[in-house]
């Protein structure tokens, strides 16, 4: 099957913009997948002659190949938007959450993005209440079906197991975060409360004294809090899990699963699937641009950026959990 790869978060190419034969995805660094012949003729044998209409090509995260390559099941439409549609999966495990995004949303792990932007409208007649199921290679939502062309693994591959951070870069996202020479305790989040009794201000302290399991403490205060499908808290929670998880800390695995467990029934479904797939270190590929940007792969400002231009609150919360995780990781090695 022939590979096809674009892609643009809200920091990348202009919606519509010409693309050459290599695709976005390969020219920015990003990797692509081929998907395996095997599980091509595996979809052939699962699909419904029901869903016998051509299918919408589209680059599919690794993070959902189970649910895409497994049975077809039924789905519910949790939201949806001109530029993307997220669906809710009964599965073994209580459930998970895919999404159909346009090329020009930010680009999650959850996710398989079209090779159209929103302005071109491919998802704008989905209604919320539309009949949809996900498996058998496929996902159909209404009278659209979606097919992965294409395979990107949301998993940053970073040089080491734990990568060496350039000092200036993480200066360059800090001072780009808080505000340069702004102290880091006036930084605030819309939806989560300030000031020194604040669980920002407990998570700064936890950092202060490289202290995981306060930390951990103050997940049990962020998890659920804010507004929005994703609250401002849980995408916190996210980016310090992912954050972890990369860049080696010894007890990322722990924190990752006591976040994860915490989250069951305090947060919305779309966030939940999140921190599962931050707990194993898929992120957004915003999220990724900045690592591999600290790591002096890529330019580092229009990484940062991007992620701090993604949703109303998401990106700079993203960011603020992975300035989180630097420096816990940075205390934690330099007190060994």
């Amino acid at each position: 099957m022939r590979t096809i790869d674009e892609t643009a978060g809200p920091g990348g190419n202009r919606p519509g913009a010409p693309t050459s034969p290599r695709g976005r995805a390969a020219r920015a660094g990003l990797p692509t997948i081929p998907l395996p012949r095997e599980s091509a003729q595996a979809t052939a044998r699962t699909a419904p002659p029901a869903r016998a209409a051509t299918a919408v090509p589209a680059s599919a995260s690794t993070g959902v190949a189970d649910l895409l390559r497994g049975p077809v099941r039924p789905a519910r439409v949790l939201l949806s938007v001109p530029a993307a549609v997220y669906l809710q999966v009964p599965t073994e495990r209580g459930g998970d959450v895919v999404g159909v995004l346009t090329s020009d949303a930010a680009r999650l792990p959850l996710a398989c993005v079209l090779f159209r932007p929103s302005n071109g409208r491919p998802l704008v007649a989905l209604p919320p209440d539309a009949p949809a199921e996900v498996g058998g290679g496929r996902i159909v939502v209404g009278d659209l079906a979606v097919s992965a062309a294409a395979w990107w693994d949301p998993r940053p591959r970073l040089p080491r197991p734990r990568p060496a951070l350039l000092p200036e870069g993480v200066r360059q996202l800090r001072n780009a975060l808080y505000g340069e020479g702004v102290p880091h305790s006036a930084f605030t989040l819309p939806g989560l409360p300030a000031g020194p009794g604040g669980p920002l201000a407990a998570l700064r302290g936890a950092v202060r004294r490289a202290d995981l399991d306060a930390a951990l403490r103050t997940a049990t205060r962020l998890i659920g809090l804010g507004p929005g499908l994703t609250p401002a808290g849980d995408d916190v929670m996210a980016g310090t899990m992912a954050g972890l998880v990369l860049l080696g800390h010894p007890a990322a695995e722990r924190f990752a699963a006591a976040v994860s467990a915490l989250a069951a029934g305090r947060t919305t479904e779309l966030s939940r699937s999140l921190l599962r797939h931050a707990a194993a270190g898929r992120v957004s590929a915003e999220y990724a641009a900045v690592l591999h940007g600290l790591v002096g792969e890529r330019p580092l400002g229009p990484a940062i950026d991007g992620l701090l231009a993604t949703g109303a609150t998401s990106g700079r919360a993203m960011a603020l959990g992975l300035c989180t995780a630097i420096d816990l990781v940075d205390r934690t090695m330099r007190v060994r």
